[in-house]
């Protein structure tokens, strides 16, 4: 063996034996509080929000995992996808609870037709999103005009969720591009609006001012066997300066001269539904959700109206998640003050701190008020982005970012239960 031999070997067999010595060191420290906690491997539940554009739930989960496990070693940990009510809950829900999409032509906002979808489950609930049928994005901008929009495939929808025996159903109501009051979804189900005349109207939002009378005779009768849950998580009454014309019909395309022409038939539906009905539209909470469908599912459907992350919540059975498991990781893309306002973290962060989980936050970044989401279980927040960019770089390096941030957040972990461990 040559001089040279004789040196790398040596020096071979003296990081050996430093390896070695450090293996020894990290399982000793992980035994006594970085990887295992009372005795135990540390359990992770990951339930965070899409990050719009960029990282699905899923993807989020599958990141978090490999950054977990590059800090801590040896971990338990689950995923589930989460969404608030809004874009994306049948996806989480199908996700999350191992749902079937069903298929179905329906009409458009436009009354074109088109293929949407919801999600069935295997004990009878099925979850609908009306923006599948009736969202905004559906018409092009040149088109917008909520006097031409109908929510009539919103109610295709649950007339075939009806069809195949489904009877617990729960409807999204956000991003919509009508403001008919629920006329065009309650008419697929058998509820008929006439003019003066006694003509049959469309269901479109030019047709709110023409309503003489309602006719209900016609309802589709398994709705009185069916529990009919909506995701609504805005206040709005149906009329005046919050209602539905006014706060959600400019998005729609709607003219001061549209919206004013809207208004007054929306008042019109208003006077006609509670001389029928005893029901004052502008005491529902949230009756002026989805240009009024959430007036139309409450009346009409006997619909419950409940905060869209708690309703998520419920259907993927997160409190049954939440046993066994030291820390919940939430996110979403942006957080402020708005999140405090029945967003995906908020919800989480309530039902873990009411189980004595903590939740941690990790966000692509902070803004106005975010720290108002301590008040709601989120016990510290921590973002993906580690210096000053573009939005189009920190958009385009998401995963590089998310993953860089949660091994920052989990070192942070770390170094808690290390210092606990002393």
């Amino acid at each position: 063996m040559g001089l040279l031999d004789f040196v790398l070997r040596d020096m071979e067999d003296k990081r050996n034996q430093c390896y070695n010595k450090s293996m020894k060191v990290n399982k000793s420290s992980r035994a006594q509080g970085t990887g295992e906690r009372r005795g135990k491997v540390m359990k992770f539940l990951f339930a965070s929000d899409s990050f719009k554009g960029t990282l699905s739930s899923e993807q989020t989960q599958e990141i978090l995992a490999r950054a977990a496990k590059d800090v801590f070693g040896e971990v338990e940990y689950s995923g589930v996808a989460v969404a608030d009510g809004g874009e994306g809950t049948t996806d989480a829900v199908i996700s999350a609870e191992k749902g079937e999409k069903v298929f179905v032509k329906v009409h458009g906002p436009l009354m074109e037709e088109t293929e949407a979808y919801y999600g069935v489950f295997g004990d009878g609930k099925a979850v609908i999103e009306m923006a599948a049928a009736s969202g905004l994005p559906m018409v092009p901008a040149e088109k917008r005009n909520p006097l031409n929009t109908t929510t009539y495939g919103t109610g295709e929808l649950i007339r075939d969720a009806l069809d195949k025996g489904y009877t617990d159903i729960s409807i999204a109501i956000g991003g919509s591009a009508t403001n008919d009051g629920g006329m065009g979804c309650v008419r697929a189900l058998g509820v008929r609006f006439l003019d003066a005349d006694g003509n049959e109207l469309e269901g479109f939002g030019r047709d709110l001012e023409k309503i003489a009378s309602i006719d209900d005779s016609g309802l589709d009768a398994r709705i009185k066997g069916a529990r009919i849950t909506v995701m609504c998580d805005v206040t709005n009454p149906l009329c005046g300066p919050d209602g539905a014309t006014y706060t959600f019909g400019k998005q729609k395309g709607g003219t001061p001269e549209i919206l004013d022409r809207l208004e007054k038939g929306m008042c019109n539906y208003r006077d006609l539904v509670k001389g029928l009905y005893g029901i004052d539209a502008d005491q529902i909470r949230g009756g002026g959700a989805a240009g009024g469908l959430g007036t139309a599912l409450k009346v009409f459907l006997g619909g419950e109206m409940k905060s869209g992350i708690d309703t998520v919540l419920d259907l993927i059975d997160f409190n049954g998640r939440l046993e066994g498991v030291d820390l919940v990781v939430t996110g979403e893309g942006r957080t402020d003050w708005q999140s405090c306002f029945g967003k995906v973290m908020q919800g989480v962060g309530v039902r873990a701190k009411a189980k004595g989980v903590a939740a941690v936050g990790l966000c692509g970044s902070l803004g106005k008020g975010a720290e108002q989401i301590f008040d709601h279980g989120i016990v510290s927040l921590m973002t993906t982005v580690d210096a000053p960019m573009p939005l189009e770089e920190a958009l385009g390096r998401a995963e590089e970012l998310y993953y860089k941030g949660a091994v920052r957040m989990f070192r942070f972990v770390k170094a808690g239960m290390d210092i606990a461990a002393k």
